[in-house]
């Protein structure tokens, strides 16, 4: 599980990464706190799958940009998982579970 804050991270992701997780993380939500959690849970059972996060504090520039870009309208916490460089499934809030992530990485 790494951290970014740039648009040259983000994209560097893109081209390296087939399929992978990514997730908006607000460092100051108890919410987001219990969504990094469940996240940082399955990733560290997961290795497998690349896995990479933000704090939105830090980070406001692009996670405003990959709402824009991939016109997913911002929320914090929020979760997506991207494959060939498209969101192939985006959850937010008390969504972001353990359980729901090997869900969908399982399809």
């Amino acid at each position: 599980m790494k951290k970014i804050s740039t648009r040259e991270e983000f994209n560097q992701v893109i081209k390296d990464n087939e399929t992978f997780l990514f997730l908006k993380h607000s460092i100051t939500c108890p919410i987001s706190s219990a969504a990094y959690e469940e996240f940082k849970s399955y990733v560290e059972e997961n290795q497998h799958i690349p896995s990479y996060y933000l704090h939105v504090q830090e980070a406001r520039p692009l996670s405003n940009d990959i709402a824009e870009e991939y016109n997913i309208k911002h929320e914090s916490p929020q979760v997506f998982l991207f494959n060939q460089g498209n969101v192939k499934w985006h959850e937010s809030h008390w969504r972001i579970t353990k359980s729901e992530l090997a869900n969908q990485l399982n399809k």
